[in-house]
């Protein structure tokens, strides 16, 4: 791995789903704006490709998503309310969510697929690789992915797709990618892909989790790729088309996670992100974890 790639600066993150699992609370709420502890899952996300040295963040959004361009934006009566009042802590907290990065919104309009969700991104992205970042995949920052998976794209050109080992019964909830281990241990060829497949019929127990790093050489695969799984255009699909033929836009590698990574798509697993984030936090996890193990031991 000695090639170099242009840097990437430009972050992709898809928000136009319903939310239809989070119901009825997201009826008239975006999914990306329920809170984890007191940030919306939306702006950890932010945070991280912000982290990543990726600056340039393009939201894909859809009806009823306005709350999350007004969360990255002003908010003048707040801000001079708090200010008056001299509660410089909250104030600071406020502002913070709109000094992050650089945002940009475009409209998917008919909610076809993450594959057509990215597909959304390519007259802004144009000719330079560029991340993604699912908000259902919420990354310890301690646990630096997308850093790791940059440098990757970097050396190696192509796309590179973040990889997590699970437990054979669960593939199907996954896309699950066929590899072959390189002469880095975190890093694997990716040489198939496939959607959510039967236990039985899954290449491997690696699950793509929802970070990408790709060539933008992805988006003529997906103006040709045909809809697949439940009637949507997916991009597993697509970055088949590329792990099958590195001339089409380069290899697909995966940086296989082993990190702490909380899952926000799935309501158990909401909560239990947000008890682990609370009982980590200096202000609220002493006080918290003392509440928790009384809770457990008293009630359950």
């Amino acid at each position: 791995m000695t090639q170099s790639h242009p840097r990437i600066n430009k972050a992709v993150i898809p928000a136009a789903g319903l939310g239809t699992r989070f119901l009825p609370a997201t009826k008239a709420t975006p999914k990306e704006m329920l809170p984890v502890v007191d940030k919306p899952a939306i702006q950890y996300v932010v945070e991280e490709a912000v982290t990543a040295g990726l600056d340039d963040v393009l939201m894909i959004t859809g009806r009823n998503k306005r709350p999350l361009e007004d969360h990255f934006d002003r908010n003048y009566e707040l801000e001079s309310a708090l200010a008056a009042k001299g509660d410089t802590d909250r104030l600071a907290r406020v502002q913070e969510s709109q000094d992050l990065a650089t945002m940009h919104y475009v409209r998917q309009g008919d909610p076809k697929g993450l594959g057509h969700a990215v597909l959304c991104a390519a007259p802004h992205v144009g000719d330079e690789p560029f991340a993604v970042l699912l908000g259902d995949d919420l990354i310890d920052p301690r646990d630096p992915l997308l850093q790791r998976m940059i440098e990757v794209q970097e050396q190696c050109g192509g796309s590179v797709i973040a990889l997590m080992e699970v437990a054979p019964e669960q593939v199907h909830l996954y896309g699950c990618a066929a590899v072959e281990a390189t002469e880095d241990g975190d890093v694997v060829k990716v040489t198939g892909l496939v959607e959510k497949p039967d236990p039985a019929d899954a290449p491997s127990n690696y699950a793509i989790i929802g970070r990408y790093v790709l060539d933008p050489g992805i988006f003529d695969v997906l103006r040709k790729t045909e809809p697949g799984r439940g009637g949507e255009i997916q991009l597993t699909d697509a970055l088949q088309q590329l792990a099958e033929d590195e001339k089409v836009a380069g290899p697909v590698h995966g940086v296989v996670f082993k990190g702490r990574r909380y899952d926000t798509g799935d309501r158990g697993d909401f909560l239990r992100a947000i008890v682990r984030l609370a009982c980590e936090r200096e202000d609220l996890g002493p006080d918290f974890r003392t509440w928790l193990r009384s809770y457990v031991t008293e009630e359950m």
